[in-house]
């Protein structure tokens, strides 16, 4: 089994104990949502995640795809994120090292980082403030490298 398919189902577990937690229903839409995510490897809207089921001919409406967002955001199997953008972006959380964000501020394009210095400054004010970090955020905005050499091409016509 590949470590998609154990993420898969030790999700799908944390996703089961937490709809029987919240007395919801368990319903086979919402295991094909859980299992859709978790077989992507990029951040994705609420359109991507419906057109791709949509595309896959699974019966599920744009409400149920939001609703189950919500829930599995609530159980902190995936991760919201506002990039700057109106629309909210998502990624799988489960099985995921703990990155950073890089923001393309002329192509929106998103590109993850991981810098272990980082989780060393959290740890070192959570100790000086007395505050218990569960986890952070951290995103820096800028231009990519494809966006600055567009923009070197343009200006030496």
């Amino acid at each position: 089994m590949d470590s998609n398919s154990k993420n898969f189902e030790s999700a799908k577990q944390i996703f089961i104990a937490f709809l029987e937690n919240k007395r919801l229903r368990k319903t086979p839409e919402r295991y094909a949502i859980l299992e859709e995510i978790y077989g992507r490897t990029d951040h994705f809207d609420v359109d991507d995640l419906y057109i791709s089921m949509k595309n896959k001919k699974y019966q599920v409406s744009r409400a149920t795809v939001y609703n189950t967002l919500d829930l599995l955001v609530e159980c902190d199997l995936v991760t919201r994120h506002q990039f700057g953008k109106n629309m909210a972006q998502y990624e799988k959380s489960l099985g995921s090292k703990q990155h950073d964000h890089l923001l393309c501020v002329v192509c929106h394009k998103v590109e993850e980082f991981c810098d272990p210095r980082i989780q060393g400054i959290q740890n070192m004010v959570g100790e000086l403030l007395d505050f218990e970090v569960h986890h952070h955020s951290l995103m820096l905005y800028g231009k990519c490298k494809e966006c600055r050499a567009k923009e070197k091409g343009e200006t030496k016509s």
